[in-house]
């Protein structure tokens, strides 16, 4: 398990102490890429979380393997592992001050990490979204339907809600104290977007920086089929639609 000492930790990210910095990342049939995701983790990441979501293949036992902590939820659905995971979280004794939330397919870049937290650190964000759209992205990375919904979503949020960001990217940070009380609850496509509306209209601050990307390994459940792009897209559209 990759832990710190917590006896010395500030929770509170007062002086010049680091925060304790929990990593979020749910998996579904993710056999292949979860062990490199957890590999490229920094050493700062107290508690590496894996939700297994009701995987057919061997994810948990690679991801047990790579040293996290793993989780079960037969359920299906991005939000439903996400909030499985966060519902752990707040029961351990010492909780977060930074949540981040990581893909398990390898398409993030894990090393990245400490400069997504940082506006976080600095007192600067609440949230932080990694932007893809800022990034380098290898070629192939993000397929046609991704990039322009995104284009859109993000259009519509500025629209509707006056915020901007450029990307839904599942890659982001959120301050703990206050995710955990945002009242999340959608339980499949619709929660990135959930927490960035209902983080905006929290008068929460909220940055982006650029991330990279890369091909994923393996075919992704969302945008690799057409069942998923439609359902992906029409979840999206609606949430912006009903958090107006």
């Amino acid at each position: 398990m990759n832990e710190k000492n917590l006896s010395t930790v500030n929770s509170q990210m007062q002086g010049n102490q680091f925060p304790v910095v929990d990593v979020l990342i749910p998996a579904y049939n993710e056999e292949q890429s979860i062990g490199k995701v957890i590999a490229e983790i920094p050493d700062f990441v107290r508690h590496i979380v894996v939700v297994n979501n009701a995987s057919t293949d061997n994810t948990r036992a690679a991801a047990e393997n790579a040293g996290a902590i793993v989780l079960d939820e037969p359920q299906m659905g991005y939000g439903k592992a996400c909030l499985t995971g966060m519902a752990w979280i707040s029961k351990q004794e010492v909780r977060p001050d930074i949540l981040v939330f990581l893909d398990g397919d390898f398409s993030d870049f894990p090393a990245q990490m400490a400069n997504l937290i940082q506006p976080i650190q600095d007192g600067k964000a609440d949230l932080v979204i990694g932007s893809r759209a800022l990034g380098k992205r290898e070629r192939g990375s993000m397929t046609i339907p991704q990039r322009f919904g995104n284009w859109l979503a993000t259009r519509l949020m500025d629209y509707l809600y006056g915020v901007k960001f450029t990307d839904l990217g599942p890659f982001r940070a959120a301050r703990w104290a206050k995710l955990s009380i945002l009242g999340m609850e959608d339980q499949n496509y619709g929660w990135t977007i959930e927490m960035q509306i209902k983080a905006a209209k929290a008068g929460w601050k909220l940055a982006e920086i650029p991330v990279d990307y890369r091909r994923r390994i393996g075919v992704s459940k969302v945008s690799g089929t057409v069942k998923g792009v439609i359902g992906a897209g029409y979840k999206i559209l609606w949430t912006i639609w009903r958090y107006r």
